[in-house]
C-alpha cells in the first residue's frame, strides 16, 4: 500500500530542486464514506451522488470498500484565496458545508477528518468513476476565522435486544456471562455446609429463580449451570428442576436482574463515555484531554470544571443516575488510556530515505562558523534521544544561541525545529524567577526557548546551570499533594540580539553561540518525518549524540568572541597583563591585584568581588598558584 502513489485534491504542487511547493488552492473538497462492506455498497453510494449537480467526482478508494465524493467551492466572483491563511479558513468552511449536504443524503456516514489542505487519498484503479466536469462549484464567501468547532446531538434510541440494554455495551455473551455469574454466587451464600442431592436441588431452585429474574433464558441457565457442574448424571435433574423454577415463577421475567445498582451504573457510565467521547491522558501535559464523537471537533482539548458538568449533563439526559464526582471518578481512572505525545509521533515515522535534512536545516542559518552544520546535528541528535528516554543520567546540557540583529528570523527558525504536530510543546516565554514553573517546563515541553538570552540576570546563573543540566524533575505538581519524580524532554536553544552575552566565568561549554550574518533562509519546506527519521536512524545505529570533549573545547574557544567583558576585567587590563613563564614578574593575590586598581583608577572596589576577580583572572589565562599566603597569581604591571 505504501507504494501506491497518492492525490492532494485540494492543491497543486511542483518540486523544485527536490523540495514539494504549493503553488495554488483549486477549491477542491474530498468526503470521506469509510468502512464499506464491497463494492456493491461503494456502487450504492456512488450512484447516490451523483444526483447532485454539484459532485465533481466520485470513486471507489484503493482498498475497495470506501468512496471518495469530490466537491468543487468557489467565492461569489468566482475567484479562490491565493494566501496560505485564507486557503486554511477558506477549506475549513467549505468542508462543514459539504458535509451538511451529502451527510443527509447518504445511508452511510461520512467519516469527518481535519480539514487540511494537503488531505491525500491513494491512487484508484476504479474502473467506474463518475465524473461531471460540468458540476456546478458550491459558492462560499471568504470566511475571517476558523469555523466553531459545533457538533452535532446524537440520538438515543432504544436498544431492542433486553441482554444489551441491561448492561449497555457489552455483547450478549458477556452480558449473559456476568449475569450468570452473580446469579451463581448469590445462590452460593444460601447453601449449607451439608452435601447431597437435595441441598443441590436446593441449589438449582436459587439459582433458577436468580436467572429468571436477571432475563437469562432458560436453555442459556441450563447449558451454563452444566458447565459449572460437568456431571452426565445430574443433566436431567438441572434441566428439569430450572424449567419447573422458570414455570412456575410468578415475577415479570428479567424484572429483578443480579446485579447490584452501582455495578450496573459503572458500566453503564462507561459505555457512555466510550461512546461519546475520546479520552485520553496526556502524561506530557499532566492532565485528561477529551474529544466529543461525531462531531466537528478535530482536535483534543483539556478537561475543564465546564466541560465535567457538560459530561455529567449530558449523561443525565440520557437517563444514567450520576453525579460530576461519578464522572470525575472515571476521568482519573486506569479506564482513560495514557497519551505520551512525543513518543508516539517519533514511533510512527517512516523509514529514513537517506538524504541528510539535518544539516541541511542547518544551512538554513547565515553564519561564519564552519563547524556550525557539525556541531547542530550533534545536538538535533541528542535532542530526539533525550526525547526517546535513551538516558536517564544525563540531560541534553548543550544548547544553540542564535545571535543577531532584530528581524533576522532567530525566533522563526527556533519554531520551525518543531514538527507542526508538536508545536504545542515548545515555548518561548520561561521564567527563571519561578523556579518551580521553569522545573516544571522540562517535563511539560520538549523544547524551550530562551528568548533573548542576555536578559538572564547575574542571580539566575546559577539556577539557569541546574536546570540546563538535570537529568529528571522532582518536584511537586499544581494541586498535588507529594513531590513527584518526572520525566525531563525539554531541550533548550536560544537567542539574543546582542553578542557579549556569556557571564559565566567557570565556563561557556554548554552553549553553541552562533552569529547570524543575515535573514535565516526559512522559504524551503520542512519534510519533518525524514528530517526525525534520520536522527533516529542515526541514534538506532549506534551514533554518538552526545558531545566529546574534543568538540566542547571546540565550542568553548569559539565561543570566546561572545564572552561579556566586565569592568573588572577592562581594569585589569588597563593596569595589568599576564606574565609568561619565561619573564619576569610578580606572585600578587587577588586582593592585593585589586588594591593596586583602586589605587591607580581612584574608583570604589568592593573586596567582596575577590573570589568572582580570582576566576575572572582565571578564565582569561593568568597563571596561578597555591602558597602559604593562598592563591597568587603571576602577572606584569603596566607603566
Amino acid at each position: 500500500m505504501q507504494k501506491i502513489p497518492q492525490i492532494i485534491p485540494a492543491a497543486t504542487y511542483r518540486k523544485v530542486k527536490g523540495v514539494i511547493q504549493q503553488t495554488g488552492y483549486n477549491g477542491v473538497v474530498q468526503l470521506e464514506v469509510n468502512d464499506l462492506a464491497g463494492e456493491h455498497e461503494a456502487r450504492m453510494v456512488k450512484q447516490t451522488v451523483a444526483d447532485l449537480p454539484q459532485t465533481l467526482l466520485a470513486f471507489t478508494g484503493s482498498s475497495g470498500r470506501s468512496v471518495k465524493i469530490w466537491v468543487r467551492f468557489q467565492r461569489p466572483d468566482g475567484s479562490l484565496p491565493d494566501t496560505r491563511r485564507d486557503m486554511e479558513l477558506f477549506h475549513a468552511h467549505a468542508y462543514r458545508q459539504a458535509y451538511r449536504i451529502y451527510q443527509p443524503m447518504l445511508s452511510f456516514p461520512i467519516e469527518m477528518k481535519e480539514p487540511v489542505i494537503d488531505r491525500a487519498c491513494r491512487f484508484t484503479f476504479d474502473a467506474e468513476p463518475f465524473y461531471s466536469p460540468q458540476a456546478q462549484p458550491l459558492v462560499l464567501q471568504q470566511p475571517l476565522e476558523m469555523p466553531a468547532e459545533l457538533s452535532y446531538k446524537e440520538a438515543v434510541t432504544s436498544e431492542p435486544e433486553p441482554m444489551k440494554r441491561m448492561l449497555p455495551g457489552y455483547s450478549s455473551y458477556h452480558t449473559l456471562s456476568l449475569l450468570f455469574d452473580n446469579a451463581l454466587s448469590d445462590a452460593l451464600k444460601g447453601q449449607s455446609s451439608e452435601e447431597g442431592e437435595e441441598e443441590f436441588k436446593a441449589l438449582l431452585v436459587r439459582l433458577g429463580t436468580n436467572c429468571y429474574n436477571s432475563g437469562i433464558p432458560e436453555d442459556d441457565a441450563v447449558r451454563w449451570t452444566y458447565y459449572h457442574y460437568r456431571e452426565e448424571e445430574q443433566e436431567l435433574l438441572i434441566r428439569t428442576t430450572l424449567r419447573n423454577t422458570y414455570e412456575i415463577a410468578r415475577t415479570p421475567f428479567g424484572s429483578k436482574p443480579c446485579i447490584n445498582p452501582e455495578m450496573a451504573l459503572a458500566i453503564a457510565t462507561e459505555e457512555f463515555m466510550k461512546r461519546r467521547y475520546e479520552l485520553r491522558y496526556n502524561n506530557q501535559m499532566g492532565e485528561v484531554e477529551y474529544r466529543e464523537r461525531n462531531t466537528f471537533c478535530f482536535s483534543f482539548k483539556p478537561i475543564t470544571e465546564r466541560v465535567l458538568n457538560s459530561i455529567a449533563f449530558n449523561a443525565m439526559k440520557e437517563g444514567l443516575k450520576v453525579w460530576d464526582r461519578d464522572v470525575k471518578r472515571y476521568l482519573y481512572s486506569d479506564a482513560v488510556p495514557v497519551f505520551k505525545p512525543i513518543e508516539e509521533y517519533l514511533c510512527d515515522l517512516p523509514r529514513w530515505d537517506g538524504r541528510d535534512r539535518i544539516r541541511e536545516l542547518a544551512d538554513a542559518v547565515p553564519c561564519n562558523n564552519p563547524f556550525w552544520r557539525d556541531l547542530f546535528y550533534r545536538w538535533f541528535l541528542s535532542m530526539v534521544a533525550h526525547w526517546r528516554g535513551y538516558s536517564n543520567t544525563h540531560a541534553n546540557s548543550t544548547s544553540p544561541l542564535l545571535v543577531g540583529p532584530q528581524g533576522s528570523k532567530k525566533s522563526t527558525f527556533c519554531l520551525s525545529i518543531m514538527p507542526p504536530e508538536l508545536r504545542q510543546y515548545y515555548t518561548d516565554s520561561i521564567d527563571f524567577g519561578r523556579k518551580r514553573d521553569a522545573e516544571l517546563f522540562l517535563n511539560r515541553f520538549g523544547l524551550i526557548n530562551i528568548d533573548e538570552f542576555d536578559q538572564i540576570t547575574t542571580n539566575q546563573q546559577a539556577f539557569l546551570k541546574h536546570i540546563l543540566q538535570a537529568p529528571v524533575v522532582k518536584t511537586r505538581r499544581p494541586h498535588g499533594r507529594s513531590v513527584q519524580e518526572l520525566r525531563r524532554y525539554a531541550s533548550f536553544i536560544g537567542t539574543s540580539n546582542h553578542k557579549d552575552l556569556l557571564t559565566d566565568t567557570s565556563g561557556s561549554r554548554r552553549f553553541i553561540c552562533i552569529e547570524v550574518t543575515d535573514v535565516i533562509d526559512l522559504s524551503r519546506p520542512i519534510h519533518y518525518e525524514q528530517l526525525y527519521s534520520q536522527a533516529l536512524a542515526a541514534i538506532y545505529g549506534g551514533e554518538r549524540y552526545w558531545f566529546d570533549r574534543e568538540e566542547e573545547q571546540l565550542v568553548t574557544t569559539h565561543n570566546q568572541d561572545f564572552q561579556e567583558v566586565s569592568p573588572l576585567e577592562e581594569l585589569f587590563q588597563q593596569y595589568f597583563r599576564p606574565a609568561n613563564k619565561n619573564e619576569e614578574g610578580e606572585w600578587l593575590l587577588a586582593v592585593g591585584i585589586l588594591e593596586h586598581i583602586r589605587r591607580k583608577s581612584a574608583l570604589r572596589l568592593s573586596t567582596g568581588k575577590i573570589v568572582h576577580f580570582g576566576r575572572l583572572l582565571t578564565r582569561i589565562g593568568v597563571i596561578s598558584r597555591r602558597c602559604s599566603e593562598g592563591k597568587v597569581y603571576f602577572v606584569v604591571k603596566k607603566e
